[in-house]
């Protein structure tokens, strides 16, 4: 963990602390890469190591999309981004999200309303107690990167919609020509 990780709130804590962890299924943390591959023989397309991932990716994309964290809100200038254009994995660059499905909300995240066919997987995550609020039972669905696997965000139902609730710092945004 990074040490700025350490200190970053994670999306799982912010909703259990506002009472939405009922309405929400996310993935684990730190097994981003374990995750999607360890129920089956799936195999990444891109792999790197640590330290390749944390060369191309920087301190805080590398916190969020190789060990879970979820960044500060409104910290990415794409929450409120409301240009045309594409969302690329800051991983691999595949194309993970089109604008026109991109919801504007006061959350600080950036919210969409489907991904691209194929561009990502999900991934179950248990409970931990220490998020609070939580059954014993309940799960949150993480997305990660097909291509890849890194960690992206969740599935969150949010004012009534299932949403993919991500981080601007998983993702560059590609205006689309004028």
């Amino acid at each position: 963990m990074t040490q700025h990780a350490a200190h970053n709130l994670t999306r799982r804590g912010f909703f259990a602390s506002t009472g939405a962890a009922a309405f929400t299924v996310a993935s684990s943390p730190a097994s981003a890469s374990v995750a999607a591959g360890s129920a089956s023989d799936f195999k990444y397309e891109v792999v790197r190591t640590i330290d390749e991932w944390y060369t191309q990716l920087g301190e805080q994309s590398y916190a969020v999309m190789r060990e879970g964290f979820t960044e500060a809100r409104k910290s990415s200038p794409l929450w409120e981004e409301t240009r045309a254009g594409t969302y690329h994995c800051k991983g691999c660059d595949l194309h993970n999200y089109d604008a026109s499905f991109k919801v504007i909300l006061d959350k600080g995240w950036v919210f969409f309303e489907h991904s691209q066919s194929d561009s990502v997987l999900t991934a179950i995550d248990g409970p931990v107690p220490e998020y609070g609020a939580m059954a014993e039972d309940a799960a949150f669905t993480e997305v990660h990167c097909r291509r890849c696997g890194s960690h992206l965000g969740h599935l969150l139902i949010i004012e009534g919609a299932m949403l993919h609730c991500i981080n601007g710092a998983s993702l560059d945004f590609r205006p689309e020509a004028a």
